[in-house]
């Protein structure tokens, strides 16, 4: 069965720098525990004119910031300052809430190429406490003419030092050429592939950055195919047991709990404080736009 061609669409995520943004689409919400993709540059930009993501909360998932170039500065509630370089991974457990900012290096010009996510927490995780944690090295590993980081999961007799609460699979895989593998894949995992850079051919398609490739569940590999220089993700795990509610940067099961979690926010309550982000506070949406779609269906 041919992989499903998924448009990206164009998201705006701080201080007029955009994102091509992959999930959550209308047709497919999640890839596993995947509930959020988000694709950043690669980009040059003047000083100041970097990523500006101002302070704001987080309830029940996991942040994943995968850093391709460039820097960024993570600043958190719970204390935590952190500079994300190249070839590392933030995590960010939200539990039941946190706040943060993410600054490119204030005052300098650079360059931004990054790959954001998130990560739906299951029921037994999604009320615990949060947390944050930097991974400055991972698994790499050469494979007819790609190279592939593990960002999540198992595989290659590898395992990322990333510390997930779903069975999930997460790589980064770059070619400097032609290149060409067959990837074998769980078949009890559901996987999508999203193109960085340049041409990727998925199972005999061809894809570029404009579009996400949903492979679905119930395979045992897919040939993969560079045409050039090449650069892209993939992502899988095994389908989320649970519905969810997504909305603004909260996820949760209810609307009561959407709610429940704008209103603390706006009072200053629960979330704690950020220090030193030099950008400005983010402000909730109209939570009631939330209630219209969901008794409109």
């Amino acid at each position: 069965m041919p992989p499903e061609r998924i448009a990206i669409r164009s998201a705006e995520v701080g201080d007029g720098l955009y994102a091509r943004r992959a999930l959550p689409h209308r047709a497919r919400r999640m890839v596993g525990a995947w509930c959020f993709l988000d694709h950043l540059g690669p980009l040059d930009f003047e000083a100041v004119h970097g990523l500006r993501v101002g302070p704001h909360p987080h309830i029940g998932l996991q942040t994943f910031t995968w850093m391709i170039d460039g820097e960024v500065v993570h600043r958190d509630s719970l204390g935590n300052e952190q500079t994300i370089r190249p070839g590392q991974v933030n995590l960010m457990s939200a539990g039941r809430g946190i706040s943060h900012a993410e600054d490119s290096v204030d005052g300098r010009s650079g360059t931004l190429h990054a790959v954001q996510l998130w990560i739906a927490l299951d029921e037994a995780h999604r009320h615990g406490a949060p947390s944050f944690r930097n991974y400055p090295e991972l698994p790499v590993v050469e494979r007819d003419g790609f190279r592939i980081t593990l960002l999540v999961g198992e595989a290659f007799d590898r395992r990322s030092p990333v510390e997930v609460f779903s069975p999930l699979i997460g790589m980064d895989i770059a070619a400097a050429g032609d290149a060409q593998m067959r990837l074998a894949l769980d078949r009890s995992f559901e996987y999508a592939l999203l193109p960085l850079v340049g041409v990727v051919g998925v199972d005999g398609d061809t894809f570029t950055p404009d579009a996400m490739a949903y492979l679905g569940a119930g395979r045992d590999g897919v040939e993969l195919r560079s045409k050039g220089a090449a650069r892209f993700v993939l992502i899988g795990g095994a389908p989320f047991g649970e519905d969810i509610l997504l909305w603004w940067n909260f996820v949760a099961r209810t609307p009561e709990e959407i709610q429940a979690a704008t209103d603390d926010w706006n009072a200053g309550e629960r979330f704690g404080e950020v220090q030193g982000s030099p950008s400005h506070p983010l402000a909730a949406p109209d939570v009631s736009k939330l209630r219209l779609r969901q008794t409109s269906r």
